[in-house]
């Protein structure tokens, strides 16, 4: 028998531990939501208890684990851990907050105005006419666009639709979820960059502040300057809301199917709450 032989009949499949840089809390709320929802459909068993199962889902989500690599280290098929996978970014997604909802918050809680800024996540490149509409020429690269309000502290509060990443413009994707009209509702304003000018025209009430911006014709004068600056600061709360989203490795480059976005952006904002608010 030779020694190649011998090492194709010694070989196993090797599983190793890796750290879950996540709370108790967050893997205890996933696991008593896949509970509840186990009762409500009179399910009677799976083949791994909940809180195992909620592990294995962070994982895929926290670390952006290959399903086959997960399902093969815990005795289950790939299809197996895509159910759960999807069962659960459902029933995170459910818990998202609705745009009405979220702002009348802010506005019980005393709060004056929220932050508004738009970003990119950058997707795996598919084949097909389809794909060319997730291209966004002003990066570069495929992708889908949303849009993100936060506190003034810069927590996570909304989150929209994913859209393709050739609507890059803020003030598009702003006026179709009806971002000004729900800001008037609840008495609300929102401090935005300069993407966003042109949203609020009313001159003599306006809901969204944006800053000014220096043309050819026209030089920022010192006064515009430092409003430039107050605003900035205003504003820098909105990025660490974005780095903590950001902070979830499977957007790094979504492999998913870009339908299935929305729902799971909207489950990381659930998560990500989760763990920033504990």
């Amino acid at each position: 028998m030779t020694n190649t032989e011998e090492h194709a009949e010694d070989t196993y499949p090797l599983v190793y531990q890796c750290r879950l840089p996540l709370s108790t809390r967050t893997v205890n709320h996933l696991a008593d939501l896949l509970r509840r929802h186990l009762r409500a459909i009179r399910s009677r068993w799976r083949i791994l208890p909940p809180g195992k199962i909620a592990v294995i889902v962070l994982a895929v989500l926290r670390h952006d684990q290959r399903l086959a690599n997960m399902a093969g280290g815990n005795g289950v098929s790939e299809s197996t851990v895509r159910r759960w996978r999807d069962e659960l970014i459902g029933l995170l997604a459910a818990q998202a907050p609705r745009l009405d909802r979220a702002l009348k918050k802010i506005a019980r809680q005393g709060g004056e105005v929220v932050l508004i800024d738009g970003t990119l996540i950058r997707t795996r490149r598919r084949t097909g006419k389809a794909d060319r509409r997730n291209y966004s020429g002003k990066h570069r690269s495929h992708g889908l666009h949303f849009l993100a309000l936060t506190d003034e502290k810069g927590r996570l509060i909304w989150i929209s639709a994913a859209r393709p990443g050739r609507t890059h413009d803020d003030n598009t994707a702003a006026r179709h979820d009806h971002i000004l009209a729900h800001l008037r509702a609840a008495g609300l304003g929102a401090l935005a960059d300069l993407g966003f000018r042109g949203l609020d025209n009313d001159v003599l009430d306006p809901v969204v502040v944006t800053g000014y911006a220096a043309s050819r014709t026209h030089k920022l004068t010192p006064g515009e300057k430092e409003a430039n600056r107050v605003l900035a600061v205003g504003r820098a709360p909105v990025e660490h809301g974005f780095a903590h989203l950001k902070n979830w490795p499977i957007l790094t480059k979504l492999r998913t199917d870009p339908a299935r976005a929305t729902q799971l952006l909207r489950a990381l904002l659930v998560l990500t709450n989760l763990e920033v608010n504990r």
